[in-house]
């Protein structure tokens, strides 16, 4: 599984599960955030690699959504923030293996991601 994006090239030899997309990433994320990625992609590690599309959305909404309901947005929160665009990115990425999907999956990420204000006030 690999997508382009612009002049940008993310490389993944062929692998069956999430969890060894994340690790066979190249280039691979700088330390920290490759640290905090496989922390947050850690459930989702032994899911087929087809699903890293939604598996990096759900954990990126996920980590949002706690973002936003702490009020957290201080410089502490740098990391986290790169992580959530981090994990939307590369659920992009790995999407364009699929573009038929591609339409009805960006549509679904930005009504999840859209809704999750709303989800504070319920």
């Amino acid at each position: 599984m690999s997508a382009a994006n612009g002049g940008d090239h993310v490389s993944v030899p062929d692998v069956s599960t999430v969890g060894a997309w994340f690790e066979a990433l190249t280039p691979a994320p700088p330390a920290g955030l490759r640290i905090r990625l496989a922390a947050l992609l850690e459930p989702y590690a032994h899911q087929p690699v087809q699903q890293v599309p939604e598996a990096c959305l759900d954990a990126g909404e996920k980590l949002l959504g706690e973002l936003l309901a702490s009020g957290s947005t201080s410089r502490a929160t740098a990391l986290d923030l790169l992580a959530v665009d981090s994990l939307v990115t590369y659920a992009f990425q790995a999407a364009a293996d699929d573009p038929a999907q591609l339409d009805a999956r960006a549509e679904r990420a930005l009504s999840r991601i859209a809704a999750l204000p709303d989800s504070l006030d319920a």
